[in-house]
Protein backbone atom coordinates (compact mmCIF):
# COMPACT_ATOMS: atom_id res chain seq x y z
CA UNK A 1 0.00 0.00 0.00
CA UNK A 2 1.71 3.63 -0.86
CA UNK A 3 2.61 5.59 1.65
CA UNK A 4 0.42 8.53 2.84
CA UNK A 5 1.73 11.55 3.29
CA UNK A 6 0.00 13.75 5.73
CA UNK A 7 3.00 16.75 6.42
CA UNK A 8 4.64 18.27 3.34
CA UNK A 9 7.26 20.54 4.00
CA UNK A 10 11.34 21.18 3.21
CA UNK A 11 12.55 22.03 6.55
CA UNK A 12 15.93 20.96 5.67
CA UNK A 13 16.66 23.09 2.05
CA UNK A 14 19.88 24.71 1.95
CA UNK A 15 20.21 27.88 1.00
CA UNK A 16 22.42 26.77 -2.28
CA UNK A 17 19.42 24.25 -3.30
CA UNK A 18 16.89 25.68 -5.72
CA UNK A 19 14.47 22.91 -5.70
CA UNK A 20 13.65 20.32 -3.13
CA UNK A 21 11.33 17.64 -4.11
CA UNK A 22 8.89 15.84 -2.18
CA UNK A 23 8.86 13.00 -2.43
CA UNK A 24 12.47 12.59 -3.75
CA UNK A 25 11.04 9.87 -6.28
CA UNK A 26 7.71 8.99 -7.91
CA UNK A 27 4.64 10.54 -7.03
CA UNK A 28 3.37 11.39 -3.81
CA UNK A 29 -0.06 10.14 -2.15
CA UNK A 30 -1.81 12.78 -0.23
CA UNK A 31 -4.58 13.50 1.77
CA UNK A 32 -6.86 16.18 2.25
CA UNK A 33 -6.46 17.95 5.28
CA UNK A 34 -2.63 17.59 5.06
CA UNK A 35 -0.75 20.01 6.31
CA UNK A 36 1.91 22.26 4.40
CA UNK A 37 4.57 24.32 5.80
CA UNK A 38 6.19 26.43 3.69
CA UNK A 39 8.89 28.63 5.20
CA UNK A 40 10.05 31.66 4.71
CA UNK A 41 12.01 32.59 0.89
CA UNK A 42 9.90 29.55 0.07
CA UNK A 43 6.98 28.46 -1.88
CA UNK A 44 5.39 25.15 -2.53
CA UNK A 45 4.37 23.93 -6.66
CA UNK A 46 2.28 20.97 -6.61
CA UNK A 47 3.07 19.57 -10.24
CA UNK A 48 0.97 16.53 -11.38
CA UNK A 49 1.05 15.56 -15.23
CA UNK A 50 3.56 17.43 -16.72
CA UNK A 51 2.52 20.68 -14.96
CA UNK A 52 2.86 22.96 -12.21
CA UNK A 53 -0.45 23.42 -10.88
CA UNK A 54 -1.24 25.35 -7.71
CA UNK A 55 1.08 27.17 -5.27
CA UNK A 56 1.85 27.69 -2.01
CA UNK A 57 3.59 31.01 -0.02
CA UNK A 58 5.26 31.16 3.17
CA UNK A 59 3.09 30.03 6.02
CA UNK A 60 0.97 26.98 7.48
CA UNK A 61 -1.52 25.52 5.23
CA UNK A 62 -3.95 22.06 4.96
CA UNK A 63 -4.79 21.31 1.90
CA UNK A 64 -8.41 21.58 0.69
CA UNK A 65 -10.23 21.39 -2.57
CA UNK A 66 -10.57 25.30 -1.79
CA UNK A 67 -6.85 25.82 -1.69
CA UNK A 68 -6.28 23.77 -4.69
CA UNK A 69 -8.53 24.30 -7.27
CA UNK A 70 -6.49 23.44 -10.12
CA UNK A 71 -5.82 20.11 -8.85
CA UNK A 72 -9.05 19.94 -7.48
CA UNK A 73 -10.89 20.59 -11.02
CA UNK A 74 -8.68 18.04 -12.18
CA UNK A 75 -9.13 15.48 -9.64
CA UNK A 76 -12.77 15.87 -8.63
CA UNK A 77 -11.17 15.78 -4.95
CA UNK A 78 -13.57 15.03 -2.51
CA UNK A 79 -16.45 13.01 -4.73
CA UNK A 80 -16.86 9.88 -4.45
CA UNK A 81 -15.18 9.71 -1.37
CA UNK A 82 -12.04 10.05 -2.42
CA UNK A 83 -9.66 12.05 -0.80
CA UNK A 84 -6.45 10.36 -1.30
CA UNK A 85 -4.78 12.08 -4.26
CA UNK A 86 -0.93 11.70 -5.95
CA UNK A 87 1.13 14.74 -7.57
CA UNK A 88 4.81 15.96 -6.23
CA UNK A 89 5.45 19.11 -4.82
CA UNK A 90 8.11 21.47 -5.59
CA UNK A 91 9.71 23.65 -2.43
CA UNK A 92 11.04 26.53 -4.54
CA UNK A 93 13.87 28.88 -2.87
CA UNK A 94 13.25 32.14 -3.33
CA UNK A 95 16.69 33.82 -2.20
CA UNK A 96 19.14 35.60 -4.24
CA UNK A 97 21.66 32.93 -5.91
CA UNK A 98 25.00 34.44 -5.79
CA UNK A 99 28.57 33.90 -7.30
CA UNK A 100 27.20 31.64 -9.73
CA UNK A 101 30.05 30.85 -12.59
CA UNK A 102 30.32 30.95 -15.91
CA UNK A 103 32.44 30.09 -19.07
CA UNK A 104 33.23 29.38 -22.12
CA UNK A 105 34.52 25.41 -21.99
CA UNK A 106 35.93 25.94 -25.49
CA UNK A 107 37.42 28.69 -27.17
CA UNK A 108 35.05 30.47 -29.30
CA UNK A 109 36.45 31.25 -33.09
CA UNK A 110 36.04 34.40 -34.29
CA UNK A 111 37.03 36.49 -37.69
CA UNK A 112 39.40 39.07 -36.40
CA UNK A 113 41.24 42.39 -38.06
CA UNK A 114 44.63 42.10 -36.90
CA UNK A 115 44.65 38.31 -36.38
CA UNK A 116 42.46 36.90 -39.31
CA UNK A 117 40.90 34.21 -37.02
CA UNK A 118 41.22 34.17 -33.58
CA UNK A 119 40.02 31.76 -30.47
CA UNK A 120 39.35 33.33 -27.24
CA UNK A 121 38.18 32.42 -24.02
CA UNK A 122 36.29 33.90 -21.34
CA UNK A 123 34.73 33.47 -17.96
CA UNK A 124 32.69 35.81 -15.18
CA UNK A 125 30.07 35.41 -12.45
CA UNK A 126 26.06 35.96 -12.22
CA UNK A 127 23.53 36.14 -9.81
CA UNK A 128 19.41 35.43 -10.03
CA UNK A 129 16.43 34.65 -8.24
CA UNK A 130 13.22 33.13 -8.61
CA UNK A 131 10.66 35.20 -9.42
CA UNK A 132 7.76 33.08 -10.62
CA UNK A 133 7.93 29.87 -8.45
CA UNK A 134 5.09 28.09 -10.56
CA UNK A 135 6.28 29.38 -14.28
CA UNK A 136 10.05 28.29 -13.22
CA UNK A 137 8.68 24.84 -12.07
CA UNK A 138 6.94 24.16 -15.16
CA UNK A 139 9.88 25.78 -17.89
CA UNK A 140 12.68 24.22 -15.94
CA UNK A 141 11.21 20.76 -14.67
CA UNK A 142 8.63 20.20 -16.91
CA UNK A 143 10.77 21.39 -20.16
CA UNK A 144 14.58 20.23 -18.60
CA UNK A 145 12.88 17.16 -16.46
CA UNK A 146 15.91 18.29 -13.90
CA UNK A 147 15.41 19.69 -11.02
CA UNK A 148 18.60 19.28 -8.75
CA UNK A 149 20.78 22.62 -8.68
CA UNK A 150 23.63 21.38 -10.72
CA UNK A 151 21.34 20.28 -13.58
CA UNK A 152 19.64 24.09 -13.39
CA UNK A 153 23.12 25.80 -13.17
CA UNK A 154 24.45 23.79 -16.28
CA UNK A 155 21.43 24.78 -18.40
CA UNK A 156 21.63 28.35 -17.37
CA UNK A 157 25.83 27.93 -18.30
CA UNK A 158 24.44 26.91 -21.99
CA UNK A 159 22.23 29.66 -22.36
CA UNK A 160 24.58 32.47 -21.08
CA UNK A 161 27.98 31.01 -23.36
CA UNK A 162 25.46 31.06 -26.23
CA UNK A 163 24.58 34.45 -25.95
CA UNK A 164 27.86 36.09 -25.35
CA UNK A 165 28.83 34.08 -28.65
CA UNK A 166 26.35 36.03 -30.17
CA UNK A 167 27.28 39.62 -28.96
CA UNK A 168 30.96 38.73 -29.23
CA UNK A 169 30.33 38.34 -33.22
CA UNK A 170 28.39 40.50 -33.68
CA UNK A 171 30.31 43.46 -31.90
CA UNK A 172 33.14 42.63 -34.84
CA UNK A 173 35.55 44.14 -32.12
CA UNK A 174 38.98 43.58 -32.85
CA UNK A 175 40.60 41.52 -30.10
CA UNK A 176 43.29 43.42 -28.65
CA UNK A 177 40.43 46.22 -27.98
CA UNK A 178 38.47 43.40 -26.08
CA UNK A 179 39.99 44.41 -22.31
CA UNK A 180 38.81 48.31 -23.04
CA UNK A 181 35.11 46.91 -23.90
CA UNK A 182 34.80 44.07 -21.30
CA UNK A 183 31.90 46.42 -19.36
CA UNK A 184 29.94 47.31 -22.27
CA UNK A 185 29.88 43.25 -23.81
CA UNK A 186 29.13 42.29 -20.48
CA UNK A 187 25.94 44.96 -20.50
CA UNK A 188 25.22 43.45 -23.61
CA UNK A 189 25.28 39.79 -22.71
CA UNK A 190 22.81 40.78 -19.95
CA UNK A 191 20.24 42.68 -21.91
CA UNK A 192 20.22 39.90 -24.36
CA UNK A 193 19.44 37.45 -21.96
CA UNK A 194 17.16 39.82 -19.38
CA UNK A 195 13.64 38.57 -21.68
CA UNK A 196 14.95 34.58 -21.88
CA UNK A 197 15.57 34.54 -17.87
CA UNK A 198 11.95 35.86 -17.12
CA UNK A 199 10.31 32.95 -19.57
CA UNK A 200 11.98 31.03 -17.09
CA UNK A 201 10.53 32.39 -14.37
CA UNK A 202 13.90 34.39 -12.90
CA UNK A 203 15.31 37.30 -13.01
CA UNK A 204 19.00 38.03 -14.05
CA UNK A 205 20.08 40.24 -11.13
CA UNK A 206 23.38 40.81 -11.97
CA UNK A 207 25.74 39.95 -14.85
CA UNK A 208 30.22 40.15 -15.30
CA UNK A 209 32.31 39.25 -17.85
CA UNK A 210 35.56 39.12 -16.03
CA UNK A 211 38.05 38.05 -18.56
CA UNK A 212 38.92 37.37 -22.05
CA UNK A 213 41.56 35.66 -23.00
CA UNK A 214 43.47 34.84 -26.41
CA UNK A 215 45.03 31.45 -26.27
CA UNK A 216 48.58 30.89 -24.97
CA UNK A 217 50.94 30.75 -28.48
CA UNK A 218 48.81 34.23 -29.39
CA UNK A 219 49.62 35.77 -26.44
CA UNK A 220 53.18 35.18 -27.03
CA UNK A 221 53.08 36.46 -30.77
CA UNK A 222 51.61 39.63 -29.25
CA UNK A 223 54.66 39.71 -26.62
CA UNK A 224 57.23 39.76 -29.71
CA UNK A 225 55.37 41.87 -31.65
CA UNK A 226 55.03 44.19 -28.95
CA UNK A 227 59.31 43.88 -28.16
CA UNK A 228 59.96 44.35 -31.37
CA UNK A 229 58.57 47.40 -31.38
CA UNK A 230 60.23 48.79 -28.74
CA UNK A 231 63.99 48.05 -29.94
CA UNK A 232 62.95 50.36 -32.52
CA UNK A 233 66.46 50.25 -35.22
CA UNK A 234 66.61 46.32 -35.49
CA UNK A 235 69.79 46.31 -37.33
CA UNK A 236 71.65 48.19 -34.29
CA UNK A 237 69.97 45.64 -32.05
CA UNK A 238 71.05 42.99 -34.11
CA UNK A 239 74.93 44.34 -34.27
CA UNK A 240 74.39 45.12 -29.98
CA UNK A 241 73.43 41.18 -29.64
CA UNK A 242 76.54 40.13 -31.93
CA UNK A 243 79.01 42.41 -29.75
CA UNK A 244 77.01 40.38 -26.68
CA UNK A 245 77.57 36.78 -27.65
CA UNK A 246 81.29 37.76 -28.97
CA UNK A 247 82.00 39.03 -25.17
CA UNK A 248 80.59 35.73 -24.11
CA UNK A 249 82.03 33.72 -26.02
CA UNK A 250 85.69 35.18 -24.75
CA UNK A 251 84.33 35.16 -21.21
CA UNK A 252 83.99 31.36 -21.42
CA UNK A 253 86.40 29.16 -20.12
CA UNK A 254 87.89 26.04 -21.34
CA UNK A 255 88.98 27.45 -24.79
CA UNK A 256 85.19 26.68 -25.82
CA UNK A 257 84.98 30.13 -27.82
CA UNK A 258 82.48 31.21 -30.50
CA UNK A 259 81.67 27.34 -30.88
CA UNK A 260 81.32 26.70 -27.32
CA UNK A 261 78.87 29.74 -27.17
CA UNK A 262 77.00 27.37 -28.83
CA UNK A 263 77.27 30.32 -32.06
CA UNK A 264 78.77 27.69 -34.66
CA UNK A 265 81.36 27.69 -37.41
CA UNK A 266 79.28 30.02 -39.24
CA UNK A 267 77.96 32.27 -36.97
CA UNK A 268 81.45 32.79 -35.46
CA UNK A 269 82.34 33.60 -38.97
CA UNK A 270 79.60 36.11 -39.98
CA UNK A 271 80.14 37.58 -36.50
CA UNK A 272 83.91 37.99 -37.19
CA UNK A 273 83.48 39.52 -40.84
CA UNK A 274 80.94 41.81 -39.03
CA UNK A 275 83.48 43.02 -35.88
CA UNK A 276 86.10 43.27 -38.56
CA UNK A 277 84.50 45.49 -40.81
CA UNK A 278 83.72 47.92 -37.71
CA UNK A 279 87.32 48.06 -36.41
CA UNK A 280 88.62 48.56 -40.32
CA UNK A 281 86.07 51.80 -40.52
CA UNK A 282 87.24 52.70 -37.18
CA UNK A 283 91.09 52.90 -38.28
CA UNK A 284 89.93 54.23 -41.55
CA UNK A 285 88.34 56.86 -39.51
CA UNK A 286 91.86 57.17 -37.63
CA UNK A 287 93.35 57.51 -40.72
CA UNK A 288 92.03 60.23 -42.48
CA UNK A 289 91.29 62.27 -38.95
CA UNK A 290 95.31 62.08 -38.94
CA UNK A 291 96.20 63.08 -42.58
CA UNK A 292 98.76 59.77 -43.06
CA UNK A 293 98.70 56.23 -42.40
CA UNK A 294 101.15 54.85 -39.43
CA UNK A 295 103.23 53.82 -41.93
CA UNK A 296 103.96 57.04 -43.53
CA UNK A 297 104.51 58.90 -40.08
CA UNK A 298 106.58 56.59 -38.65
CA UNK A 299 109.62 57.03 -41.19
CA UNK A 300 110.40 58.79 -44.52
CA UNK A 301 112.13 55.18 -45.88
CA UNK A 302 109.25 52.58 -45.98
CA UNK A 303 109.60 48.68 -46.72
CA UNK A 304 107.59 47.05 -49.62
CA UNK A 305 104.99 45.90 -47.57
CA UNK A 306 104.81 50.04 -45.86
CA UNK A 307 105.09 51.43 -49.47
CA UNK A 308 102.14 48.85 -50.62
CA UNK A 309 99.75 50.08 -47.24
CA UNK A 310 100.78 53.63 -48.00
CA UNK A 311 100.22 53.66 -51.83
CA UNK A 312 96.80 51.53 -50.86
CA UNK A 313 98.19 48.74 -53.22
CA UNK A 314 99.32 44.99 -53.27
CA UNK A 315 102.71 44.50 -53.03
CA UNK A 316 103.24 42.62 -56.00
CA UNK A 317 101.74 46.00 -57.70
CA UNK A 318 104.48 47.96 -55.96
CA UNK A 319 107.42 45.72 -56.83
CA UNK A 320 105.68 45.81 -60.77
CA UNK A 321 106.48 49.68 -61.14
CA UNK A 322 109.65 49.40 -59.49
CA UNK A 323 111.07 46.53 -61.72
CA UNK A 324 109.54 48.95 -64.93
CA UNK A 325 111.87 52.24 -63.38
CA UNK A 326 108.39 54.28 -62.74
CA UNK A 327 109.25 54.67 -59.00
CA UNK A 328 112.43 54.53 -57.46
CA UNK A 329 113.75 52.04 -54.83
CA UNK A 330 116.70 50.89 -53.38
CA UNK A 331 117.60 47.11 -53.68
CA UNK A 332 119.67 45.82 -50.51
CA UNK A 333 119.69 42.15 -50.72
CA UNK A 334 116.96 40.98 -51.05
CA UNK A 335 114.48 43.55 -49.61
CA UNK A 336 113.46 47.01 -51.17
CA UNK A 337 113.58 50.34 -49.61
CA UNK A 338 111.42 53.17 -51.00
CA UNK A 339 111.42 56.41 -49.64
CA UNK A 340 108.12 58.87 -49.00
CA UNK A 341 109.75 61.57 -51.32
CA UNK A 342 109.72 58.80 -54.68
CA UNK A 343 106.46 57.27 -53.71
CA UNK A 344 104.89 60.57 -53.40
CA UNK A 345 106.41 62.21 -57.23
CA UNK A 346 105.18 58.75 -58.55
CA UNK A 347 101.61 59.26 -57.12
CA UNK A 348 101.72 62.86 -58.83
CA UNK A 349 103.34 61.92 -61.55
Amino acid sequence: MARIIDVIEAPDQRRDQMVVRVPEAGSGDFRLGSAVNVRESQAAVFYRDGKAMDVFQAGRHHITTANLPLLAGLLRLGTGGRDIFTAEVYFVNLVEFTDWKWGTPEPVTLRDTDFGIVRLRAFGNYSIQITDPQLFVTKIVGTGGGYRTREIEDYLRGMIISRFTDVLGEAKIPALDLPAMQDEIGAAVRAKLGDEFDAFGLALKTFFLQNISMPEEVQKAIDQRASMGAIGDMQRFTQYQAAQAMRDAAQQEGGGGLAGAGLGLGAGAGLGAMMGQAMGQAMQGGQQAGGQSPAAGASGVMTLSEAAAYMRVGEEDVLEVIKSGELKAKKIGSSYRISKEAIDEFLSS
